[in-house]
């Protein structure tokens, strides 16, 4: 079983942490963290993308001259797609892009994550993250004690307030529980620090 160091908050190793090695400890599969990847970043297009088509612009109503006689090209109307101020044919309509892959691929590409995390000693282990009241100077304290001062996603167990709101507005800091851990912020975030108890949801959901 893989394990991985203990820290505080004042950054002081204060004993080791066995992780479950079905999340933590197994071969990461590249190609299926990768479709996760593509299915959240789907699931974020707003898709309100539109182009009018020749019954939504305005004019045309009246044939722009008479069928024969005139030496020029049959024409019904002058808001047809060939007419410069025309109609778009086949242009983009407001649609979703979002869709589902199956549980347990979402599943093995999170612990693929997880176990990369691992491998690449970028996974820091917090006995507790408490603070009395939001205050971003101490997140920056905390973080620059455990060296995850750069792009970090900070899990807890629960939804912890002050937490959340003294790392809002730090540029590349991510607060989120142990049930919204998912696959995109893994991979966006260098460094991952999770609480214990954070880690103990996450193996209970994925062992």
């Amino acid at each position: 079983m893989p394990k991985v160091g203990l820290f505080n908050q004042s950054g002081s190793q204060v004993g080791d942490i066995e992780l479950n090695d079905a999340v933590f400890g197994i071969e990461p599969n590249q190609n299926v963290v990768h479709d996760a990847v593509v299915m959240q970043q789907a699931s974020l297009r707003q898709g309100t993308h539109a182009v009018k088509n020749r019954s939504a612009v305005a004019g045309g109503g009246r044939k722009p001259w008479r069928q024969k006689g005139t030496g020029r090209a049959r024409q019904g109307s002058i808001r047809s797609p060939q007419w410069v101020g025309g109609g778009v044919v086949f242009g983009p309509t407001p649609r979703s892009y979002s869709y589902k892959l199956p549980k347990k691929v979402r599943r093995l590409a999170v612990k693929s994550v997880l176990s990369a995390k691992v491998q690449e000693n970028e996974l820091v282990v917090l006995d507790a993250l408490t603070l009395n009241a939001p205050k971003t100077k101490e997140i920056v304290a905390i973080l620059s004690n455990l060296s995850a001062d750069s792009k970090a996603l900070i899990v807890t167990g629960d939804y912890n307030e002050a937490v959340a709101m003294s790392a809002r507005n730090i540029p590349g800091v991510t607060v989120v529980t142990a049930d919204g851990v998912n696959v995109l912020d893994l991979v966006k975030h260098d460094k991952l620090v999770m609480t214990k108890d954070a880690v103990e949801k996450v193996e209970e959901v994925l062992a």
